[in-house]
């Protein structure tokens, strides 16, 4: 809910959105800016895959859980749960006394609202693979949810701790549609007031807010800062309080400033991938694909474009999600690319297509790498740095395989439920085609989707270490991807500034912030 603010407010609320923090007024406030690398999409937690989306989410919405800084489980609007013993069912009781920023009521009909949006695949929301499985929802009571699914789901209590099962105002989503996305109502700590796509988006402190005391400052702002240089000047001159990604090549500059804490969190589980779209030539041949994993020297691309920053892949899904498998790294091997390539019909090589999904200045530096390192095999690209928008609607929204004009795409992906499957169901199932969601490899391998069916199904703890395993590895031997490295999550903030964390997936955990002034 937007309210007009009084000249002196919207002083300040400008200062800190722009950066110009010369007045005094922006300090009377307790005023917090976040420098990101990219622009947000959208503030519709369900009609978007980008962790920075929903990072910015956690300000305004809440969800029945929520992770921790490390990942773990936590109750929010749920106080309780009972699974039934067959997995099928599940019983929720929700926090009593909360209210959206509009007044509404937090209840169950809140929830089974919520919840049927995504799950209805008329809706063709981005999240609809997340919340596919559920069969139906039902209000027991105004504090009692039960939801059936249609077949068990080992994951669906991490599922609904993402940030893309947080709670919207049914009175909001009644209101606005399918605008829902430009106009977020929430339960958080904060509330919407203002979003310039490309530029910033402010919130404010939320007075109804249902945990007393909380939030201790009166204002975020996420601010797109997308030059390296820039995002690292902004936290230097004061303008931000918290810088995410920090340029690699100047944490040695920023630690020397007595004002800025830089964190170099190694517990990263964002992965950094090349993908090859499997259904056309000439990456329908594995042996293409096995080339150019041999192709690329992963150690000089953790140096040049990390700063060593950054560890190589060695498997599927990263080091540090549950049932994570280690079956790598793909040896660098210039010899054995350029006879793979050979055998595949490409003495010469060919040229192809690389596109960026970001165009933050490492991820520039990455594909600059890439195209130097294909070269040397004859595989000659052009690159392209996409911008979130165009991403959107030349990756995401494509509706059919044959429609896709993608190629060889670096992206990255953090399995942001603290398990494989969301490392590896959006990404590598046939169910995942874009625009359901980011297998834009095309991959399929049906022995692949029933393994993640069969791992999902069962509880039994050695079993599904066991078929994660097997699944993992079958992948990495048909490599519709080039593996390449987990960046560590490097960040930089004022000392004055405590109660932030980057969370292992580059989610922000900002749930005790707070700016000493």
């Amino acid at each position: 809910m937007m309210k007009v603010l009084r000249p002196t407010k919207l002083m300040a609320a400008a200062a800190v959105a722009f950066g110009m923090l010369s007045s005094p007024l922006a300090h009377a406030a307790k005023d917090v800016t976040f420098a990101v690398s990219i622009a947000l999409e959208t503030l519709d937690p369900y009609n978007t895959n980008s962790t920075l989306n929903q990072a910015a989410g956690k300000a305004y919405y809440e969800g029945l859980f929520e992770f921790d800084k490390d990942l773990k489980v936590q109750k929010v609007l749920a106080t309780d749960y009972t699974v039934s013993e067959d997995g099928l069912v599940y019983t929720f009781k929700l926090r009593e006394g909360v209210k959206f920023h509009d007044g509404t009521d937090f209840n169950a009909e809140a929830v089974k609202i919520n919840f049927d949006r995504p799950a209805n695949p008329e809706n063709r929301l981005s999240r609809y693979i997340q919340f596919s499985v559920i069969e139906k929802t039902e209000v027991v009571d105004p504090l009692t949810i039960k939801i059936t699914l249609k077949k068990p789901f080992s994951a669906f209590i991490n599922a609904l701790a993402h940030p893309a099962a947080m709670m919207i105002s049914p009175a909001a989503l009644a209101k606005y549609g399918k605008e829902i996305g430009f106009h977020p109502v929430g339960t958080g700590p904060f509330e919407f007031v203002e979003w310039k796509p490309a530029e910033y988006l402010k919130v404010k402190k939320f007075d109804g807010y249902w945990k007393k005391g909380y939030p201790k400052v009166d204002t975020l702002t996420f601010r797109t800062v997308t030059d390296n240089n820039t995002r690292a000047a902004v936290v230097q001159t004061g303008e931000a309080q918290f810088a995410f990604p920090v340029p690699f090549e100047q944490a040695a500059v920023l630690q020397k400033n007595d004002k800025l804490d830089v964190v170099d969190h190694k517990n990263s589980i964002m992965a950094r991938y090349l993908s090859m779209n499997t259904q056309q030539k000439p990456f329908d041949n594995v042996k293409v694909r096995e080339a150019i994993n041999y192709a690329i020297n992963k150690e000089a691309l953790a140096k040049v474009a990390f700063s060593g920053y950054a560890t190589i892949v060695d498997g599927v899904v990263p080091t540090g999600v549950d049932f994570a498998h280690k079956t790598g790294p793909w040896p660098y091997d210039i010899k054995k690319a350029k006879a793979l390539l050979a055998e595949a019909g490409y003495p010469n090589g060919f040229e192809s297509q690389l596109w960026s999904a970001y165009n933050d200045g490492t991820s520039v530096k990455v594909v600059q790498f890439l195209q130097q390192q294909l070269a040397q095999v004859g595989i000659k690209v052009s690159v392209e740095v996409l911008e979130s928008g165009q991403r959107v609607q030349r990756v995401q929204q494509v509706q059919k395989p044959e429609d896709a004009k993608v190629r060889m795409y670096y992206a990255g992906w953090s399995s942001s439920t603290g398990e494989a499957d969301w490392g590896l169901r959006p990404l590598l199932t046939t169910a995942a085609f874009p625009p359901v969601l980011n297998n834009v490899s095309y991959y399929s391998n049906k022995s692949v989707d029933d393994g993640i069916q069969q791992a999902l199904a069962t509880t039994d703890r050695a079993k599904k270490t066991e078929i994660y395993k097997n699944v993992q590895e079958t992948i990495w031997k048909d490599a519709p991807w080039a593996f390449l490295v987990t960046q560590n999550n490097l960040y930089v903030k004022s000392k004055n500034l405590s109660g932030v964390y980057v969370e292992p997936d580059t989610s922000f955990w900002f749930g005790d912030i707070d700016l000493k002034q």
